[in-house]
């Protein structure tokens, strides 16, 4: 079957099994390897992209599924400010980047503040963090770091006063 489809910003067609695994399509087409072809059954989080806006697990999703969709990858999501903003923000939150989980976190860090940019209740971060399955770094630790990175995008887009 033949799908085409924007990956990282780029329109892409590839000739494919239906039934593959966009991970599996991800790291053997494209060679974009940061997505870990973790648990197959989508409880850890690691195999996380964006898809269509939406962080989604890239193990449960058939490559029929993304005909005409839009896919972000870490690899593509590497090369924005808002990536950045994330990345100093676990810095200053004393959050570990492994390698591992490394989409997960990253990708769902910033579907939570896409969602609400100035996060503050703590309940509501664990309950968006819940899908991601992370042995490198306590939950409370992450809370900490969507905060921190809030803060950090804030002063970025609107100035040390906002």
């Amino acid at each position: 079957m033949t799908i085409g489809f924007t990956l990282n910003r780029e329109a892409v067609t590839v000739c494919t099994d239906p039934h593959t695994r966009l991970i599996d399509l991800l790291r053997e087409q494209f060679s974009l390897v940061r997505a870990k072809s973790g648990c197959l059954t989508g409880d850890c989080g690691a195999c996380s992209i964006i898809f269509n806006g939406n962080v989604a697990k890239s193990c449960l999703i058939p490559a029929f599924r993304v005909q005409d969709s839009t896919i972000i990858t870490l690899e593509g999501f590497s090369q924005t400010e808002a990536y950045q903003d994330i990345i100093k923000g676990f810095a200053a939150a004393g959050v570990a980047t492994c390698g591992y989980c490394d989409s997960g976190k990253i990708l769902t860090m910033e579907a939570i503040l896409a969602k609400d940019p100035r996060p503050r209740s703590r309940p509501d971060i664990l309950a968006e963090l819940r899908g991601i399955h992370c042995r490198c770094t306590e939950p409370e630790s992450l809370v900490a770091a969507v905060q921190a990175i809030a803060d950090r995008r804030q002063r970025r887009l609107y100035g040390r006063g906002a």
